[in-house]
């Protein structure tokens, strides 16, 4: 197969914490060499594309703002195209915050004033950002998280809980389900990684370490899939995996084995 655009997953695929994973750079010269259309996404939803770019380049690899995604931007996205002017309650990071406002998200500290609340990966969530949320969701709110990750991992290798947690909790305080996740594997994330990429479905491949949502993703983009073995998931979950559940197309023990799809 000649592919001719790839969406990469960051943590657990081009890296590992602070480190770069063996092969990675070999692997994304190959793409360079070859013209393909790269887009890097993440559902870390705390840093912006620039801040991606940069800690890609102390890792000797090249990245420009606009071949970089996150959970962040594509929240940011759909705030602005279906909520416009409406007062948005964050319970998240400080990064994400400072990202909503460059967007132009009206935020707001009032809980109650909310039209919306926007739940995602906060390491100062407690009893009282969890009541602050239920105060929020109560009457006609919309309630939005940025992405589905129950954990993330450190860079000691050991999972913590990702925004998935948060979004659980006040899910079930709240006795409602979010209205909208916008990171990867979402109809939002769909759009991006399809525009910016600008290539025909067929002719693309993602690249990621989570069934759940690397893999989803490609399923729905009409995109081939590749999992590597090198973050969340392992040959014990492959194996252990429902049957009906979403299979990669091909499943590599790393990026350095990107090449061998080329």
């Amino acid at each position: 197969m000649t592919y001719r655009g790839v969406v990469l997953d960051l943590d657990g695929t081009i890296y590992r914490g602070r480190d770069l994973v063996p092969g990675a750079r070999e692997a994304l010269e190959a793409l360079r060499g070859r013209d393909v259309s790269i887009l890097f996404f993440s559902n870390n939803p705390t840093e912006t594309p620039e801040a991606y770019a940069d800690r890609l380049a102390d890792l000797g690899i090249d990245a420009a703002p606009t071949e970089i995604a996150s959970a962040a931007s594509v929240t940011a996205t759909y705030l602005t195209r279906e909520h416009r002017g409406e007062e948005v309650f964050l319970v998240g990071s400080p990064g994400l915050r400072a990202q909503l406002e460059d967007a132009g998200v009206l935020l707001t500290d009032e809980p109650e004033s909310a039209d919306v609340l926007v739940a995602s990966y906060d390491r100062a969530f407690d009893y009282d950002r969890l009541t602050e949320a239920l105060r929020a969701l109560e009457g006609e709110t919309e309630f939005v998280g940025t992405d589905p990750d129950m954990t993330i991992p450190r860079p000691d290798g050991r999972l913590v809980p990702g925004s998935g947690a948060m979004i659980h909790a006040i899910a079930g305080v709240a006795g409602r389900e979010p209205d909208a996740i916008a990171g990867k594997p979402s109809a939002e994330a769909v759009d991006r990684a399809t525009s910016v990429l600008g290539v025909a479905p067929g002719n693309c491949l993602v690249v990621g370490d989570r069934l759940d949502t690397d893999i989803v993703l490609g399923a729905r983009c009409g995109m081939d899939t590749a999992l590597v073995l090198t973050g969340v998931t392992d040959g014990s979950d492959l194996a252990d995996a429902d049957p009906s559940d979403t299979s990669p197309d091909h499943v590599l023990g790393s990026i350095a084995d990107l090449q061998s799809l080329l």
